[in-house]
């Protein structure tokens, strides 16, 4: 299999990172931002970028420029967007023609769901998406996760304080492009404690195995 790379790519804020993860045969390729609380080392989108590319799935974790900089809290929404939108040329050519999925952790899901439109993503692959802040389940972001029109597939805990996999799925109710994934135990950070109904290497694992058979089904092929 090739080796990982790294690819720096200018922003009007400042350099961000492609953290490439490739197939050796891809069918598609899979870019993922990362949270407003860390970076793309983020255990899911580890997994992610471990896993799939033994399945035919390039992994691209995308880094922003706040990270980069040693920032410690994240910029604005349209901020964001921008940094996001400034890596699209890159992650095309990337891809070599084959098709891009998006999506992120937490806030990098709110991104990739709010341009998935502009970049013309395949599908969207959202890991705890942060449905409304932890306590304040009347400021929604319900809109943000049905925007895009393309299959969405929305992997979620159980004890996710800004949103449970239940709730995800009430909000999503009507929308048949939404796919709800629960993970059993798990929280924003997709941290499984001792008591829940699976370890933490299993909540990962289960995570990987629904992704990969999602981009099958929702991605075009070539």
């Amino acid at each position: 299999m090739p080796r990982p790379s790294e690819l720096t790519v200018p922003t009007e804020t400042g350099p961000g990172r492609l953290l490439v993860s490739p197939a050796e045969h891809p069918a598609a390729l899979l870019w993922l931002g990362h949270g407003a609380g860390g970076g793309a080392g983020a255990r899911d989108l580890v997994a992610l970028a471990e896993t799939l590319p033994r399945h035919g799935v390039t992994v691209v974790r995308h880094e922003q420029p706040w990270v980069l900089a040693g920032r410690r809290i994240a910029p604005r929404p349209a901020v964001l967007d921008a940094g996001w939108l400034a890596a699209a040329a890159a992650v095309a050519e990337l891809a070599a023609g084959v098709p891009v999925a998006v999506g992120g952790r937490s806030a990098g899901a709110r991104v990739a769901c709010r341009t998935a439109a502009a970049v013309g993503a395949a599908a969207v692959v959202c890991l705890a998406f942060p449905l409304h802040p932890p306590g304040r389940p009347e400021r929604s972001r319900a809109e943000e996760l049905l925007r895009p029109t393309v299959p969405v597939l929305v992997a979620q805990g159980t004890r996710d304080a800004f949103g449970t996999a239940d709730e995800i799925t009430a909000a999503a109710a009507g929308a048949p492009a939404v796919e709800v994934l629960p993970v059993g135990g798990a929280d924003h950070a997709m941290a499984v404690g001792r008591s829940g109904p699976v370890d933490q290497e299993a909540a990962l694992a289960l995570l990987a195995a629904a992704v990969g058979p999602f981009l099958r089904r929702s991605v075009p092929t070539r």
